[in-house]
C-alpha cells in the first residue's frame, strides 16, 4: 500500500487565493497580538514621534495675503483653523472625509481640500479662499462667471465650485468642455446645476482671457 510523502513541498501556484490571503492576516494578527507586550518594552526615544491630540504647536499662514502666526492643536483641520479661528466662513463644512468640495481652497495655487488636510501641514504655505478672490466688495473674474451663468441653486457648494475653477483655470486657461468636466469632478452640487456650472468656468476662462 503506497503512502504519501508528507514531507514532499506542495507544487507553487501562481498569485495569492483568497483564502490564503485570509489566512495570512489572521496569522498576522495573531502574531502582532501575541507580541504585544514587545510595544510597551520599546524605548521611549521610538515612541517620541507619536503626537497626541491636544499637543499644539505654533504655525504661520499667509492668508488671502495676510500673515496669520497661529496656535494650533496637531489634530485641527485646515478648515477648522480657516473657519473658527480666522472667521472665514465662505469655506464650508460639508462631508469632512473629502467627498464633497465644499471645503476647497487654494494652497499654492492648488485646489484642496480644507477638511483634509491638517493645520499644521499648511505652515508656511499661502492659502486663499473665496473671500480672498474679491477686491473690497467686488466680485472676482470667476465669482462674476458664477452669478452672470445662474451656476447654483441653494448655493452651499458654490465657494467650492469657484475655488476648484480657479484651480483649474489657473493651469489651463483655456479648457475644453471635457476639461472643466474633470478639473469640475471633485466637487458635488446636490442641486444638479452642473449645466450652469461648466458655463460659468468657460466664461471665467474668457474673461480672464480678456484681462478682465
Amino acid at each position: 500500500m503506497a503512502h504519501e510523502d508528507n514531507d514532499k513541498p506542495a507544487p507553487a501556484t501562481p498569485g495569492v487565493s483568497r483564502r490564503g490571503f485570509i489566512t495570512s492576516v489572521g496569522t498576522g494578527a495573531i502574531g502582532v497580538a501575541a507580541a504585544g507586550h514587545l510595544v510597551s518594552a520599546a524605548p521611549a526615544a521610538a515612541q517620541a514621534d507619536v503626537v497626541k491630540p491636544g499637543d499644539v504647536s505654533t504655525i504661520t499662514l499667509t492668508v488671502n495675503g495676510r500673515r496669520q502666526k497661529l496656535l494650533v492643536e496637531a489634530r485641527w483641520s485646515l478648515l477648522h483653523v480657516l473657519r473658527d479661528r480666522l472667521g472665514l466662513t465662505g469655506t464650508k463644512v460639508g462631508c469632512e472625509r473629502g467627498e464633497c468640495g465644499a471645503c476647497t481652497v487654494l494652497i499654492d495655487g492648488q485646489a484642496r481640500y480644507a477638511c483634509m488636510t491638517l493645520a499644521v501641514e499648511a505652515d508656511g504655505r499661502e492659502i486663499t479662499t473665496i473671500e480672498g478672490l474679491m477686491t473690497g466688495e467686488d466680485l472676482g473674474t470667476t465669482q462674476q462667471a458664477f452669478a452672470d451663468e445662474d451656476a447654483f441653486q441653494c448655493g452651499y457648494c458654490t465657494p467650492g465650485q469657484v475655488m476648484a475653477a480657479e484651480s483649474l483655470l489657473g493651469t489651463n486657461p483655456s479648457p475644453s468642455l471635457d476639461e472643466i468636466r474633470q478639473g469640475m469632478a471633485g466637487n458635488i452640487c446636490r442641486c444638479g446645476t452642473y449645466a450652469h456650472i461648466f458655463k460659468a468656468v468657460a466664461k471665467a476662462a474668457d474673461l480672464k482671457r480678456r484681462g478682465r
